[in-house]
């Protein structure tokens, strides 16, 4: 089983970990108490990160404390980015987080398939043909198999009324892993890495989306007096996380309903009236009555019901030390029960223990339950623990002291008897045998020995295999954090063992923290992470070149040291065929955890296609190709994408003459440096200033996708647009979605479908001219077919439904099944000037370095009245 283990060494599974900032005091501490005898879990299953229904989730895990997870299939790496130009593996990690912070404020747990999201699709065959069906099932029923849910639900009805074909998708996998979890001859426990079969009792239709009839509803409105909310407020905070695909949200105040349609049931009649999703489950602890335990053991279990109420009996929030004696029975009798079941699913999918069903049930109602038992204690007797680091980054292999300081701030003495730092390979722990009195502190210190791995996005360690993450060879084994869980993953973590109220208890603490001041927001905590001793990058990774032309251009590279000493860096680039550097290579000397820029003039000429520049770094004897770009926003914990020092240049034949490009950016927009680099002037503008720019100098102003949405003074200086080309300038605006319909955005009005707007998700949909004389085709470059071959993701998104006569048309495309569309690119005159509207993905294809796209696109920034004033043509299929 050590395979499955490698993938990510660099990785600490931890159960259940306390979160560094997570809240305490008597609300946490109340929530943990009224958590203790809850021992079911639900798990909601969807496509995409922000499908979630979260006051499903914050009603059931926060209200009413059942362990509930979230599946989402994907990532959500195919779509959009409202907060900053990261697409693609990158927007995946940030989705990843904004998912993972959303469950840190509902309270739920949080999986993931390997499914990669390749973007919009409008049919289920579609999603069928790009993601094998079996490869993600088996992921499904792996995790179900390892977080044993009683209760399903699925977000999705996986027909065609979910629209998204990967919605569709998820609803009709959501069914499929309710029966084959439990078909151990589809899925034998032996191809699963050991785990057994689980049959979840029940499974339901969430309606928070879509309405329709229920089973069960119930008021996510409701007050918490705890927490001084209701469910439904939290889950709009919650929901509010998906920063990056503008789901912030105003929370409510009063009734709010939700609901879910019970479909199929293994323990009740599916058209039976319900109270409660849990209707036919023992979700007590008496369920576990037949399970073969040892006397203690079974004695234990068997009072957890009287051991609990002895806690309630004794609540007193104001005096929480009155509740550490029952706390400490409880957590010592979960404990001892603990002792003899050997199947948690961390034990089972590293190979180390195989259980039935109904142990394995047990195995996490325990875990759960002592989980919040262990952190009730701890507020109870007012203990908390730090884990510090003196700085945020350490070299792979190298080490860093961990400081573990151990805080108590109730009324009676506590002790640490063990401080564990958990890594790969564990060390043992440091036997501490401290015991502090009220007021004071104790500190143990043990160092954290890095991997030989840095810390990165687990998923993204193999390339893409087709429009799936490729976890390597894992045999008949499921990849660990997949199964495990992403919200358990840490890059370090401590263990430490205290004794309280005459009680043992092991409290996991992660992730392990660099905690500094900063003199305007004040603290400041970022996990430890670790990285090779010297990374090494190029500012792009993909870079366009005009072919046959001049090449001059400044390469940066930016190496960091992540090592305690100085280094001696020699840098050297790799050229492609036709170009030089001003010098072989560079050195430099970086101070301990230091950082310097290298620069390189490079020149010459390029042939037309694909070529590369490398970067490589020598320090010590070692040979670095790696770096990475930093991704911080302030509702996220920061990120490192890494790549190779490797910039893809594509040299494109490309002519334009007088250009001068004034740019307004939109949503997820890296056109303008695409732009740029093929040499054309290019100027950013603020829309905020936009009326206060003298905007004569520019041949084209181009607005960036989304631009409208995403800076409203664009929409209040419109005009000053609009001026500009009624006086002979040319616009160029990229695609938005349902406000350009809206009277006053675009010069002439068009229409979007609803539901759903039209668009052509197969990038490669053949693409027909319907005006072959229009100049758009040729000047100053002549558009062929070729220039629509291999483009990434889509054609285009949110194209006009219908638009006004001023408008003239150039190409007609659709998705097999569909009727044509003749609005990807609509030019019509305005004044003295040209207004060019587009629906094409140039926002994708252009930072992809596709060269036909670059070459149309730079036809549209030439477009004047000649194509503005074609005579109106039909619907055809004349190919370019």
């Amino acid at each position: 089983m050590k395979r499955a283990l490698t993938l990510i060494s660099a990785l600490i599974v931890v159960a259940a970990p306390r979160l560094f900032a997570q809240e305490r005091g008597a609300a946490a501490l109340g929530e943990a108490i009224e958590g203790l005898g809850t021992t079911a879990r639900v798990l909601v299953i969807g496509a995409h990160p922000d499908d979630e229904d979260t006051r499903l989730i914050a009603w059931l895990a926060t209200g009413r404390h059942v362990e509930t997870a979230y599946l989402s299939l994907t990532r959500g790496d195919g779509g959009q980015n409202l907060i900053g130009n990261e697409l693609g593996p990158e927007l995946g990690m940030i989705r990843t987080e904004e998912l993972l912070a959303a469950r840190r404020i509902d309270g739920g747990r949080q999986y993931f398939t390997r499914a990669y999201d390749f973007g919009f699709t409008k049919t289920l065959s579609e999603t069928m043909g790009r993601w094998p069906r079996d490869s993600i099932l088996k992921d499904m029923v792996a995790i179900v198999r390892a977080y044993r849910p009683h209760v399903i639900v699925s977000i999705w009805s996986g027909t065609p009324s979910d629209g998204h074909g990967q919605h569709q998708y998820a609803g009709v996998l959501a069914r499929d892993v309710y029966e084959a979890a439990a078909d151990t001859v589809r899925f034998p426990p032996a191809k699963l890495g050991g785990l057994p079969a689980w049959s979840t009792p029940k499974f339901y239709q969430a309606r928070g989306f879509r309405g329709g009839g229920t089973s069960v509803q119930f008021d996510v409105g409701e007050y918490d007096p705890l927490l001084g909310e209701t469910y439904a407020q939290i889950a709009t905070i919650s929901r509010s996380q998906h920063r990056s695909q503008g789901q912030g949200g105003l929370p409510q105040f009063g009734p709010a309903m939700d609901g879910v349609l019970l479909e199929r049931s293994r323990v009740s009649d599916v058209k039976a009236p319900e109270h409660t999703m849990f209707d036919g489950i023992d979700t007590s602890w008496a369920r576990f009555k037949n399970v073969k335990l040892p006397e203690s053991a079974r004695g234990a279990l068997d009072s957890l019901v009287l051991a609990q109420a002895a806690v309630n009996a004794a609540r007193d929030l104001a005096q929480p030390s009155r509740m550490v004696a029952p706390l400490a029975t409880y957590a010592r009798l979960v404990e001892r029960v603990r002792s003899a079941v050997h199947c948690t699913t961390d034990q089972v999918v590293s190979g180390e223990a195989a259980c039935d069903p109904m142990m394995g049930d047990l195995a996490l109602a325990l875990e759960t339950t002592g989980t919040r038992a262990t952190d009730a204690l701890l507020d109870a007797a007012g203990v908390k623990i730090l884990a510090t680091v003196p700085r945020e980054i350490v070299a792979e292999s190298d080490s860093v002291p961990v400081s573990v300081t151990v805080y108590n701030e109730g009324t009676a003495p506590v002790s640490v008897s063990s401080v564990q730092v958990q890594q790969v390979p564990r060390l043992a722990p440091v036997v501490a045998s401290q015991t502090i009195a009220p007021g004071s502190s104790a500190r143990v210190t043990q160092p954290y020995h890095a991997p030989q791995l840095p810390t990165t996005a687990w998923w993204l360690r193999h390339p893409l295999n087709g429009d799936m993450f490729d976890f390597g060879n894992m045999g008949n084994y499921e990849p660990h954090p997949l199964v495990i869980g992403e919200d358990r993953l840490q890059s370090a973590a401590v263990a430490v063992g205290l004794s309280i109220g005459g009680t043992e208890v092991t409290q996991f603490v992660g992730p392990v923290v660099y905690r500094y001041a900063d003199r305007a927001t004040g603290e400041v905590d970022r996990p430890l992470a670790t990285a090779p001793a010297i990374t090494v990058l190029l500012q792009h990774d993909i870079e366009y070149a005009r072919a046959n032309h001049p090449f001059d251009r400044t390469y940066v590279v930016h190496v960091r040291s992540a090592a305690g000493e100085p280094r001696d860096v020699e840098v050297a680039l790799a050229l492609p065929k036709g170009l030089a550097a001003d010098s072989a290579t560079r050195r430099a000397r970086l101070p301990a955890f230091g950082e310097a820029d290298v620069h390189f003039r490079v020149h010459g000429t390029l042939a037309a296609g694909v070529d590369s520049i490398r970067a490589v770094a020598t320090s010590g004897g070692q040979r670095f190709t790696l770096g990475y770009v930093p991704i911080e926003y302030e509702h996220i914990r920061p990120l490192r994408y890494y790549r190779s020092a490797t910039v893809r240049l594509e040299s494109v034949n490309a002519d334009y003459a007088h250009l001068n490009i004034g740019y307004v950016r939109g949503v997820g927009d890296n056109v303008m440096p695409m732009l740029e680099e093929l040499g054309i002037p290019v100027t950013e503008l603020d829309p905020a200033t936009i009326a206060q720019t003298n905007l004569s100098a520019f041949t084209t102003i181009v607005l960036g996708p989304r631009a409208y949405e995403a800076n409203p003074a664009l929409v209040s200086h419109n005009d000053v647009l609009l001026r500009f080309a009624r006086a002979g300038g040319t616009i160029v605006t990229q695609y938005g979605q349902y406000a350009y319909a809206q009277p006053g955005i675009l010069p002439y009005p068009i229409t979007l479908a609803r539901p759903q707007a039209d668009r052509v998700t197969y990038e490669d949909a053949p693409v027909r001219v319907i005006d072959p004389g229009s100049p758009l085709l040729t000047a100053p470059n002549r558009i062929t077919e070729n220039d629509f071959a291999n483009w990434v993701q889509e054609r285009s998104s949110y194209m006009p439904h219908t638009f006004d006569s001023h408008y003239r048309t150039v190409f007609s495309l659709n998705d097999p099944g569909d009727p044509p569309n003749d609005a990807a690119v609509l030019v019509a005159p305005l004044g003295k000037g040209t207004y060019v509207y587009t629906t094409f993905s140039f926002f994708r294809q252009l930072p992809a370095g596709n060269p036909g796209a670059a070459r149309l696109f730079i036809n549209l920034l030439s477009a004047n009245q000649r194509a503005a004033l074609r005579p109106p043509v039909a619907s055809g299929a004349v190919k370019p």
